[in-house]
């Protein structure tokens, strides 16, 4: 017994004296100090500093053991006491295209009363060059602002006068200023895409309000008819918008492509900054196909072409890769969440089933991951149906890929089984924080209760990724969406979710880190802070552990790091802080105020 004692003793000593060897001979070339360091390992383990080797965690531990790592070389950076936590990871936000447009945006996100939304307007219309728009494309509720409601036609004429203007609500309606309306050759014999009008008032005349019925075509072609920027300003847009989402934690974003987004042509703004080796921020997309009847074609040319896992010629390290399918696969599955109009029915389609099995199959055949857009119950079920038969006709191999739902705000406990059955897993977004009071004033209080049902899906263990589904439909900010999932309630404060629904803060946080990176397969590689993941971590203003809940929404980052290199400071850094250029072009919204309103 003795002999054993000994022996033992003794292998705790060498392994002992091998790690402080290690520590001699490895060197971290980041450090971070002082911090509240959380690992979000599986035991939630909170540290004081992380040091950082090669874009990738070295070691976590107290300032003592993390200091071994130091040298001359080493950068070192002292946190004062802030928390420090993974990078956020969105699972559903339209990356590619918010860079693309986001210099010619005048965003409203965060926006506090309408007055000043107004305000906003009248000032950028002042700027505005003849040729150009001004535009608010998404990102707001009315609810977010004191007076409790929408703009109307004629306080959004009396703001911008003869500058054409449009501005967007979700994809549920949009206003066109008389401006607009002449622009754009609209008049009272105009014909509306089918599912959507043009809103008249008593005097049979266009009030320039648009309505999706709920098809959002009408939309879409609305935004797809707004003056395009150069492909210059484009890409100091797309360095502007990562900048912008790197300032409030997000080191990863996975893009689900979107309508009147077309690949390869409209992403070329990332593209640049990819091939060049300056993206700041690790992005993942999802390809959505765009021409109604023509899906299976396009699927076909992409996947002809096109390795998932890479980007043509251009193969960085989980940097900007392509991941598959979706959110729309077929148009004719198509499931509009325009809560302000009544609920779309697959069964008013006659080729859904057959169009978005052949696609499915494809994808199956092909080994591409997908992701579908659903966001009622009655849907998922019906998809469901036809993801079961393709799973039987292929022996189990669409179970053996990566393939989720997003969005799922009514989805029922007996599919959610289902979709755990074929190994799949569900994005949630936050849409109902931004369209939650029109939800339950068209479907009633009991139901938003549950929607989606996260802790249950959580409960089941289904992998599950959270994100807001910005720019257009919610704000691309992910600490409103992050209080929702804790609080369960809109931007508007309206209460919506039950208490067995809503989430701690560290389940919030694991959906936003881990539970992301399940989405696009890297969960092995980001998403926590252990030892040899990537070095992709926030320092926040604010303890987000500890604050009060509502102070979550105005929670940002100080200092945020993408593979051990700074990419983001705050004032109190600002001797780390990445150059970027001026912002183009010199009327853009963001110039003069930026992105999200924090103020």
């Amino acid at each position: 017994m003795k002999q054993l004692l000994a022996l033992l003793i003794f292998a705790v000593t060498l392994a002992s004296c091998k790690e402080e060897a290690k520590k001699d001979t490895v060197s971290a070339d980041l450090i971070v100090t002082n911090a509240k360091v959380a690992v979000m390992n599986a035991n939630r383990t909170t540290t004081e500093a992380i040091a950082v080797k090669d874009g990738k965690v070295l070691a976590t531990g107290s300032n003592d053991e993390i200091l071994k790592y130091k040298t001359d070389d080493t950068k070192v950076i002292d946190a004062k006491g802030r928390t420090l936590i993974p990078g956020l990871n969105d699972s559903h936000l339209h990356l590619t295209r918010g860079g693309r447009f986001y210099n010619a945006e005048l965003r409203w996100d965060g926006v506090k009363t309408l007055k000043r939304a107004l305000e906003l307007l009248k000032e950028q219309a002042e700027r505005t060059p003849e040729g150009q728009w001004v535009r608010v494309i998404g990102g707001w509720s009315p609810y977010q602002f004191e007076e409790q409601r929408f703009p109307t036609p004629e306080e959004i004429n009396e703001a911008t006068g003869d500058v054409p203007t449009f501005v967007l609500f979700l994809y549920s309606r949009g206003w066109l200023n008389q401006a607009g309306l002449k622009a754009l050759n609209i008049d009272e014999n105009t014909k509306a895409p089918e599912g959507s009008s043009f809103e008249k008032g008593p005097n049979g005349k266009l009030t320039g309000v648009l309505l999706a019925e709920p098809n959002p075509g009408i939309l879409y072609a609305r935004i797809g008819a707004l003056p395009a920027l150069s492909e210059d300003d484009m890409v100091n847009g797309t360095k502007h918008f990562y900048r912008e989402l790197n300032s409030l934690g997000i080191t990863s974003g996975i893009d689900a492509g979107g309508g009147g987004h077309k690949f390869p042509k409209d992403y070329t703004g990332t593209k640049v900054l990819a091939e060049a080796g300056e993206m700041p921020i690790r992005l993942s997309y999802y390809l959505f196909p765009q021409n109604k009847g023509e899906e299976y074609a396009e699927f076909q040319e992409w996947m002809a072409n096109n390795e998932v896992g890479h980007n043509g010629e251009i193969h960085l390290d989980h940097g900007y890769e392509l991941e598959g399918g979706g959110e729309f696969l077929a148009w004719s599955a198509g499931d509009f969440e325009n809560f302000l109009a009544p609920q779309p029915m697959l069964e008013e389609r006659p080729t859904w089933r057959e169009d978005l099995k052949k696609i499915l199959r494809l994808h199956v055949d092909k080994g591409w991951p997908f992701r579908i857009h659903a966001t009622y119950g009655e849907t998922i079920g019906h998809m469901l149906d036809v993801i079961e038969e393709v799973n039987t006709e292929t022996n189990g191999k669409l179970a053996s890929e990566r393939w989720m739902f997003d969005h799922a705000e009514t989805v029922s406990e007996a599919d959610l089984k289902r979709i755990k059955a074929l190994n799949g897993g569900v994005a949630i977004q936050a849409r109902m924080a931004y369209a939650g009071e029109f939800f339950v004033e068209r479907y009633g209080a009991d139901k938003a209760k549950q929607a989606p049902p996260v802790k249950k899906m959580m409960e089941m263990g289904l992998p599950v990724g959270a994100g807001t589904d910005g720019t257009r439909v919610a704000s691309y900010n992910p600490w409103p969406a992050l209080y929702w999932l804790i609080t369960g309630k809109t931007v508007g404060d309206f209460q919506l979710a039950e208490a067995a629904n809503k989430l701690t803060r560290e389940e919030a946080l694991h959906l936003y880190t881990k539970g992301s990176a399940w989405v696009s397969k890297e969960e092995n590689v980001k998403g926590t802070l252990e030892n040899g993941m990537f070095a992709d971590f926030a320092i926040l203003s604010d303890d987000y552990f500890t604050v009060p809940e509502k102070e979550i929404n105005n929670i940002k980052s100080v200092l945020t790091v993408v593979g051990g290199k700074v990419v983001y400071v705050s004032n109190e850094y600002e001797n780390l802080s990445p150059t970027l250029p001026e912002i183009t072009p010199d009327w853009s919204p963001i110039k003069y105020y930026g992105g999200y309103q924090k103020n």
